[in-house]
């Protein structure tokens, strides 16, 4: 090759190298796998479709007894046992990522279903929009209510999963898993319960409505335990990842 052209050739492969590097910078920045992203998202769908669900109360009859509760429980449990799976295979922080993202969701859920009963109907619609209204519409005090006790049943859920799991060296996921849920699922749903009905509804119903949503949701837990314990084993095997959360700050934000 004439000597007037290597120059050029230097060149280029420095080039050539520059953009590997770039490419593989970027490779390295990607902290998110698919199976993490859905994940996310399917917490994110469940905590908005729980709240609409929740609308709708009913009782649970049961040895003669009646229990309280409200259709959010066919939903709800299923974005703490997402919790409780990306607890365990990702760690705290990637937890708080997923609790901060859903509770954004689920604002701007509320918040759009908020404008859309505020916008004047169409002559034709007059007659639906009571019904519209009743179903989609949250008063203030619900809605804080529902968003401050996903916060805070979210957060200690991981928060217990990520330190039981270090201290027991990763077994017993199932004890732990159990134990963050009702812990979780007892400060959501008397949260919930507490400032969103207490004097709307009689307060021996609020009880019942917190006693018997949260042995429900723990009871779902423990039902659903095999098929979450299998998920989990799978995803670590897939992902190659398996996060203990040693030295880690728990703060909310960062």
């Amino acid at each position: 090759m004439p000597p007037e052209y290597l120059p050029s050739v230097s060149i280029a492969k420095q080039g050539v190298c520059l953009v590997n590097h770039v490419k593989n910078k970027s490779m390295n920045k990607q902290k998110f796998s698919a199976t993490f992203l859905i994940l996310g998202v399917l917490c994110s769908v469940c905590l908005v479709v729980s709240n609409i669900l929740a609308v709708k109360q009913f009782d649970i009859h049961l040895a003669g007894l009646t229990f309280p509760s409200t259709a959010g429980l066919l939903v709800f449990p299923i974005a703490y046992i997402i919790n409780d799976c990306i607890a365990e295979v990702w760690g705290y922080r990637a937890t708080r990522f997923v609790i901060w993202t859903a509770f954004a969701a689920n604002f701007l859920v509320i918040l759009l279903f908020q404008i859309s009963v505020i916008l004047p109907p169409s002559p034709h619609w007059t007659g639906m929009q009571p019904a519209y209204a009743s179903v989609l519409a949250q008063t203030p005090r619900i809605a804080m209510a529902s968003l401050l006790a996903f916060l805070t049943g979210s957060f200690i859920n991981a928060s217990i999963m990520s330190k039981m799991k270090v201290r027991y060296h990763g077994r017993y996921f199932g004890v732990r898993a159990i134990i963050s849920t009702l812990f979780g699922e007892l400060a959501d749903t008397f949260l919930f319960t507490a400032l969103g009905f207490c004097g709307v509804i009689p307060f021996e119903t609020v009880i019942k409505i917190i006693i018997t949503e949260t042995i429900i949701k723990t009871l779902y837990e423990i039902v659903i335990l095999p098929f979450t314990a299998i998920a989990v084993k799978r995803i670590k095997k897939s992902e190659g990842v398996d996060v203990f959360d040693r030295d880690i700050s728990y703060n909310l934000f960062k």
